[in-house]
C-alpha cells in the first residue's frame, strides 16, 4: 500500500511539473522579456526526471522486476526517456530548445499512461515465463530509449520542415531588404540548429534501436528457438530501422540534406508509433504481452 501511494504521488507531481513547464514555454514564446523562465523550465524537467525515476524505482522494488512488462510501464519508461534526452544537453551546458519537444512528448505519454484506458495495467503483476529473462532489461530498455530519441529527432525534423516552408514563403512575398536579410540570417541559423540536433538525436536513437533489435534476436532464439520469425512487431521494427537508415544515408549526400532528409524523418515519426503502439492495439503476434486484449482477460 505504501509503495502504491508513493507511486501515485510521484506520478501526479511529475505530471503537474511537466504541465507547468509547457506553460512556461508558451509564455516565453509570447513574452521574451521575462528573464529566468527558460532556466525554470529546465529545472522543472530536471525535477520531473527525478520524480519519474523514483516512480520507476519504487515499482521495481515492489514488483521485483524492471517495470517494462506491460503498456502502462513502457509508457512511463518512455516519458522517463524523454526526460533523459532533455538532461543530456542540460548537464553538458549546451543551450538548446529540446524542452519544447520533450516536455509535450513527456506529458502526452504520461497522460495516456495514467488515463483510464490503462487502469488494469497500473497494478504490478508477475512476469509471464517468456519475460523472465535477463534480456528483458537490455532489449526492452534499448527499444524504448530508441523510440524516445527517434520521436524527438523526428519532431525536430517536422519543425525544420515548417521553418523552411515559412522562410521560403516570406522570401516569395517580400523583397530583399537589409532588414529581411538580417532576419533570414537568424532563421537560417535556427534551421541549421534544428537540422543539427535532429541528426544527433536520431543518430543516438538509431544506435539504441540497432542494439535493441540485435539483443531481441538473441532473446527470441533462447525463448522461441528462432532469431527472427517476422512477427508483426519484428516486421515493423525492421521497417523503422530501414526508414532511419535511409535518413542517415541521405545525410551523407549534401544534395539530399535538409528538406529531403527531414521528410524521411517525418515519415519515420508515424512508423515508430505504428511499431510501438499500433501493433499493441491489435494484440497479435508473439509480442502481445502488453496489449489491451491480454489485460482484459
Amino acid at each position: 500500500m505504501i509503495f502504491f501511494t508513493l507511486e501515485h504521488i510521484l506520478t501526479h507531481i511529475s505530471f503537474s511539473i511537466i504541465s507547468i513547464v509547457i506553460t512556461i514555454y508558451l509564455m516565453t514564446l509570447l513574452v521574451h522579456e521575462i528573464v529566468g523562465l527558460a532556466d525554470s523550465s529546465e529545472k522543472g524537467m530536471l525535477v520531473t526526471f527525478f520524480c519519474i525515476t523514483g516512480l520507476l524505482v519504487t515499482r521495481w522494488i515492489f514488483s521485483g522486476h524492471l517495470p517494462l512488462s506491460n503498456l502502462y510501464e513502457s509508457f512511463m519508461f518512455l516519458s522517463w526517456s524523454f526526460s533523459i534526452i532533455q538532461m543530456v544537453p542540460y548537464f553538458s551546458n549546451h543551450k538548446n530548445n529540446l524542452s519544447a519537444i520533450t516536455a509535450p512528448s513527456a506529458i502526452f505519454t504520461q497522460g495516456f499512461a495514467t488515463s483510464g484506458l490503462l487502469t488494469e495495467m497500473h497494478q504490478s503483476t508477475i512476469l509471464v515465463p517468456a519475460l523472465q529473462s535477463q534480456w528483458l532489461m537490455m532489449h526492452v530498455s534499448m527499444m524504448i530509449l530508441s523510440y524516445a530519441a527517434l520521436l524527438c529527432g523526428s519532431l525536430l525534423s517536422v519543425a525544420l520542415l515548417v521553418k523552411i516552408l515559412y522562410v521560403n514563403e516570406r522570401i516569395n512575398f517580400l523583397q530583399n531588404t537589409s532588414f529581411l536579410l538580417f532576419r533570414n540570417y537568424h532563421r537560417h541559423q535556427l534551421i541549421q540548429q534544428l537540422d543539427r540536433w535532429s541528426y544527433r538525436v536520431i543518430s543516438l536513437g538509431f544506435i539504441f534501436l540497432t542494439i535493441g533489435i540485435l539483443s531481441g534476436a538473441v532473446w527470441a532464439n533462447e525463448a522461441w528457438g528462432s532469431y527472427w520469425s517476422w512477427d508483426p512487431k519484428e516486421t515493423w521494427a525492421f521497417i523503422t530501422w530501414t526508414i532511419f537508415a535511409i535518413y542517415l544515408h541521405t545525410r551523407t549526400n549534401k544534395n539530399l540534406q535538409g528538406t529531403n532528409s527531414a521528410i524521411v524523418a517525418s515519415i519515420g515519426f508515424l512508423i515508430i508509433w505504428v511499431c510501438y503502439f499500433g501493433v499493441n492495439l491489435l494484440g497479435v503476434g508473439l509480442h502481445s504481452y502488453g496489449s489491451f486484449t491480454l489485460t482484459s482477460n
